[in-house]
């Protein structure tokens, strides 16, 4: 054959076509909504051989069987456990009666019946927003569990912090006390199973999520992660929020600096809702690791929620509270419309804080809607990137919320990371999810949903003290950025529902 530049272009045209022809068979072939479908359709034909590696990568869905798991986990708490509780809530007025608390009874029983979440009364919140603050208490109440401690969080690294956590909970496994750590794979890179292996020789026990795949060269999957970040000591005790367990979350990161950050410490019976959230996630682990799986059964046969008295629900300190979990094993998408709710029920401020802004196109209405109704809507985002695509696309969607009467507020002082979300006095959420397709679609999260007007004002006074370390962004700062960063901005944004 006589290599011409006629058959050298005629090859190509053949190759191109079965590439697209194996891009639409092989994105297709997979259930998932229409933004990500195209967004991976347009990765595989523009970059035929780095999207395919790409997709192998990161596209791959979880099996049927993990999703199974999942699910079945699930379906025994709800058949057992979730049931009584709708019939205690629909026999109960659980929250005090006037039409101030419209908004926050329907709040309540949405999250019943689409995240299947009870709500429960008696919680004390501390809420911290330093690193620093947040682990020294972590700490504490390690070194003084008696009976358990189970964590779970995306990354849980191998330095400095990492090793005085894993010290405190080897101390705590020596004391007899029983000792399990869940942790995600792909953000805890760097951090071997070696790390664990002290900690199991005290008795304690250590595992990654169900995400991270048995063989990496035959099954790679990486873009589903636990995001979660939760902390269940002694059954009454817990941990929930932002901070993940490493030095940058201190602000020992040259590249980030300070690292502002939001979580709360919960101790009541919100904290038997992580437990159980965490049981579910530790169980469906089992099935790789063959470690003992979570005895539920205490949970499903003897939790109940009781009435709060008069006097409980006029307390400012006592939290009525959710534990509400989202995921890829379910299409219930309890945070994302959690958010939504919080941000249309608003009528006088919403002010919201996270690290990407990539909202879905229901999210993006929602916070158009409340600016032009009247509603005083700011959102917090960081001044730096992490991601670069991810920062590209989070500053096309600034930009285009700032056109439409939001107020968005670069963040000067480090890297924000807090996950919150706080509107009207009353309704407010702390906990992993962002405000971005990966965290409503593809990471398993967690959030505290809280109906309170105290932790409300304390949320939102820190938000106003990070407005004094802010700059607000106007239409003139992105008038004024290069045609290539607004090129970047604009292609980042075709790939949001994937990144």
């Amino acid at each position: 054959m006589v290599w011409t530049w006629d058959v050298i272009r005629r090859i190509i045209e053949i190759l191109w076509l079965i590439n697209i022809g194996f891009a639409i068979w092989t994105v297709f072939r997979s259930r998932r909504d229409i933004a990500s479908t195209w967004a991976w359709l347009l990765v595989l034909t523009v970059f035929p051989f780095v999207g395919f590696v790409a997709y192998l990568i990161l596209g791959r869905q979880l099996s049927h069987d993990d999703i199974f798991t999942l699910r079945k986990e699930e379906a025994q708490v709800r058949d057992k456990f979730l049931k009584k509780q709708h019939h205690l809530i629909n026999k109960h007025e659980l929250l005090p009666k006037g039409a101030r608390h419209t908004k926050d009874r329907m709040m309540v029983n949405a999250f019943l019946n689409n995240g299947e979440a009870p709500i429960t009364f008696n919680n004390q919140v501390d809420l911290f927003a330093d690193g620093y603050v947040k682990f020294s208490h972590l700490i504490d109440d390690i070194n003084h569990a008696q009976k358990m401690v189970n964590l779970e969080y995306y990354t849980f690294y191998a330095d400095d912090l990492g090793h005085r956590i894993l010290h405190a909970l080897e101390g705590a496994a020596h004391r007899g006390v029983k000792v399990r750590v869940l942790y995600d794979t792909s953000g805890s890179r760097g951090t071997r199973p070696q790390f664990f292996e002290h900690l199991r020789e005290l008795g304690g026990e250590a595992q990654p999520f169900i995400s991270a795949p048995k063989h990496w060269f035959m099954t790679p999957r990486m873009n589903y992660h636990l995001h979660r970040k939760l902390v269940i000591i002694d059954h009454q005790l817990g941990y929930i929020g932002g901070f993940n367990i490493g030095n940058q979350y201190l602000g020992l990161s040259p590249k980030f600096g300070y690292w502002r950050d939001s979580h709360i410490r919960v101790h009541g019976q919100a904290a038997q809702m992580m437990e159980l959230r965490f049981a579910m996630d530790w169980n469906t682990s089992c099935r790789r690791s063959r470690l003992p799986r979570f005895d539920l059964s205490p949970y499903l046969q003897q939790f109940t929620i009781q009435r709060p008295t008069d006097e409980e629900i006029k307390a400012q300190d006592l939290v009525s509270m959710q534990i509400v979990s989202s995921g890829p094993d379910n299409q219930r998408f309890a945070i994302r419309r959690g958010y939504e709710n919080l941000i249309s029920r608003a009528t006088k401020y919403v002010y919201i804080q996270t690290p990407y802004l990539i909202p879905e196109p229901s999210v993006l209405e929602a916070l158009t809607i409340a600016a032009h109704s009247g509603v005083d809507v700011r959102v917090m985002i960081p001044s730096m990137p992490d991601h670069p695509f991810v920062y590209r696309a989070t500053e096309y969607y600034a930009k285009y919320l700032v056109n439409n009467g939001v107020k968005v507020y670069k963040y000067d002082n480090g890297f924000i990371h807090a996950k919150t979300m706080v509107a009207d006095g009353t309704l407010s959420s702390v906990g992993s999810a962002n405000m971005d397709y990966r965290s409503f679609s593809l990471n398993f999260e967690v959030n505290a949903f809280m109906y309170n007007q105290d932790i409300a004002e304390k949320l939102r006074e820190a938000f106003e003290n990070d407005l004094t370390k802010s700059t607000r962004l106007t239409p003139e700062y992105f008038d004024q950025q290069t045609k290539w960063r607004k090129f970047k901005q604009y292609f980042s944004r075709l790939l949001s529902p994937i990144l």
